[in-house]
């Protein structure tokens, strides 16, 4: 019998923003990581979107309870997917794992309008740096599309609701890449 979890691969692969105790690094084929905007809110999600050619790292977490109504209300502007193949994981147990998305006819790109917010993606950066290391947070950034769009700086005012501190050197490297990208920043 396999119980319920969900796969991270945002903020929730940062284990400061959330209280799931049993969560295992997993990584999931035929999904990609991409910034969505919505008319749900002002600011893009970062979604899961399908590609069969694309695989991303992140980590799974079993369902409290195997209560999906409060990890629902978290990730309320997302639809949630059944994972039916392609997840590996270091769970000691077989897993039926559901991944959340932004809806194709909900989604946009980001724009000018709704900038990605760095404290957000500070949040996801430090996540990955802590959980997989310079090289999985590379990864992330090479593996996430969206980087046209532009990202606010709302570090000194974060505006995203689960903000982390960052020491200088996660600050340097989440910096560091975005002008590796050449991502936009708006300040103010």
């Amino acid at each position: 019998m396999t119980e319920p979890f969900f796969f991270g691969y945002g903020s929730l692969v940062n284990r400061r923003t959330h209280d799931y105790g049993e969560a295992y690094h997993a990584r999931v084929r035929g999904w990609r990581r991409a910034w969505r905007h919505t008319h749900l809110q002002e600011v893009p999600f970062l979604t899961a979107v399908p590609d069969p050619q694309s695989e991303i790292e992140g980590l799974i977490a079993a369902v409290p309870g195997g209560d999906w109504a409060a990890l629902d209300r978290r990730e309320w502007g997302y639809d949630r997917h059944q994972v039916s193949h392609g997840l590996g994981h270091a769970a000691p147990r077989p897993v039926a794992a559901q991944i959340y998305a932004v809806p194709e006819s909900r989604a946009a790109g980001p724009t000018v309008r709704h900038p990605i917010l760095l404290s957000y993606l500070d949040v996801v950066v430090q996540g990955y740096l802590r959980e997989f290391g310079e090289s999985g947070a590379i990864r992330f950034f090479e593996t996430t599309h969206g980087w046209d769009a532009p990202v606010r700086d709302d570090r000194a005012d974060p505006r995203y609701p689960r903000a982390q501190p960052l020491s200088a050197t996660e600050l340097g490297f989440v910096d560091e890449w975005l002008a590796t990208l050449g991502v936009r920043i708006i300040r103010g």
